[in-house]
């Protein structure tokens, strides 16, 4: 078998491919009797039909099967011999004009770049800060509060206010028609929590037990039911009940409640504080390495193979049909959905993938299992039975890889910080928890 390799493109290869015939030929009989052996034929009993029987029927498939296997195999060893590293599958075709007794095949393909990254010490990485305050744990409180709050009946006269729970009936029209989802009876909902839209709550707030009242409500373009969505309806409203809100006392009743075992205020403040910090912690390392990830990009140079792009794209686009599919989007599975769309995504995706592995080949920054372990135990320790959230883990392959996948960014992200200027700047708690982390 002889090996040629030719430079089509900046990534794309060309290999030429022989195979001596009599060696297809001799695996083709090798697998043709090893068929007849185990073969069923009407007319023959199991084993006893003849070779040139066997050939006749599945000759053909036979071969195609020996030259695909013996093509891939010099492929490999090609590659291999000549320390390629491919990217995507070949294209195979066969070749006129081969040599007398062999067969003769191109195998196209992409290789992985030459990844060149640039001086990182040149670069600048704005590094995000956050400290958790005081204010933060109250207000964290608060939440914890209302969570648990109790309603109690208001006395007959009360106006509904804020923070009130009311049950209500209400109608709505759109040109003297109802629609689907405007009319409930004993419907319940808190003033000024945005459970429903402003002009509802306006409209109800002030109102006494067993008043009604009608008035005007615009539906938002945007509004998810599509009938009603830009158009304005008049509802017809009576209030049935009004209840106001008790928010229980931060005590040791209410700390034991939220498994401080000495029921302090001091120990439950500090076990929100370790929450809240977990969680900071958490969208700092997101934040920060996103913007390591762009300046990475921006001082790496390397060309994007095509194959690794175009199947960064189908896998997209096999996301998002997924997607469609569990909205209830009917034949979601072969909805039409162009490349282009994804394309700057995938390029982003493949050029990072590509630029992060080269960094972590060339300065040792694989996940260690140690700090494997030790994000997996701090993901567990925010849930009440951590050994088993641990456990839960390290029993899917997949979810580890997951794991392992972020430890390595996050080991990247401090090498790369090590090396450029870092520019640091502290934000409040509330923009860092405000943004997607």
């Amino acid at each position: 078998m002889a090996i040629t390799v030719e430079t089509l493109d900046k990534l794309e290869r060309k290999m030429t491919l022989t195979l001596p015939l009599a060696a297809v030929q001799a695996e083709v009989d090798a697998r043709l009797k090893k068929l007849a052996r185990s073969v069923k034929m009407d007319g023959f009993r199991p084993g006893k039909v003849p070779l040139n029987v066997v050939a006749q029927r599945y000759g053909y498939s036979v071969q195609y099967e020996v030259v695909n296997d013996k093509i891939g195999e010099a492929f490999a060893n090609a590659v291999g011999e000549a320390q390629l590293r491919v990217a995507g599958q070949p294209r195979i075709s066969e070749k006129e004009g081969a040599p007398e007794g062999e067969l003769a095949f191109d195998a196209v393909f992409e290789v992985f770049p030459q990844v060149k990254i640039g001086d990182l010490s040149a670069a600048e990485v704005e590094k995000i800060t956050t400290e958790v305050s005081e204010e933060a744990i109250d207000r964290t409180l608060d939440i914890l509060r209302k969570q648990r709050r109790t309603f109690a009946q208001r006395a007959h006269d009360a106006a509904a206010q804020d923070g009130d729970r009311v049950t209500v009936d209400f109608e709505g029209k759109i040109d003297g028609e109802p629609f689907e989802g405007g009319r409930a009876e004993g419907f319940q909902f808190l003033i000024g929590e945005g459970q429903m839209l402003k002009e509802f709550e306006d409209a109800v707030r002030g109102m006494k037990v067993g008043e009604s009242k009608t008035f005007p409500l615009a539906f938002p373009a945007d509004y998810h039911g599509q009938d009603v969505a830009g158009k304005t309806a008049d509802f017809l409203v009576t209030v049935k009940k009004i209840e106001a809100a008790h928010l229980p006392e931060v005590n040791e009743a209410f700390a034991k409640s939220l498994g401080i075992e000495d029921g302090s205020v001091a120990g439950l403040r500090e076990d929100i504080r370790k929450n809240l910090e977990r969680e900071v912690k958490f969208r700092l390392q997101a934040r920060n390495k996103q913007a390591v990830m762009d300046t990475l990009l921006s001082v790496a140079e390397l060309d994007l193979p095509n194959a690794s792009v175009k199947a960064e794209i189908d896998r997209l686009a096999e996301g998002a049909r997924a997607e469609l599919k569990q909205r209830g989007v009917k034949d979601a599975d072969k909805a039409p959905i162009p490349d282009d769309i994804f394309r700057p995504q995938a390029e982003r995706r493949v050029r990072l993938g590509l630029v992060v592995a080269e960094l972590v080949n060339a300065n040792g920054l694989h996940a260690t299992p140690e700090q494997v372990r030790a994000h997996v135990e701090e993901l567990a320790s925010s849930y009440e039975q951590p050994a088993d959230v641990v456990r839960w883990y390290y029993s899917e392959p997949r979810r580890m890889a997951d794991v392992e996948a972020i430890v390595i960014e996050n080991n990247v992200t401090e090498f790369v910080l090590s090396k450029v200027k870092v520019k640091e700047r502290s934000i409040g708690f509330d923009e860092l928890m405000g943004q997607q982390g």
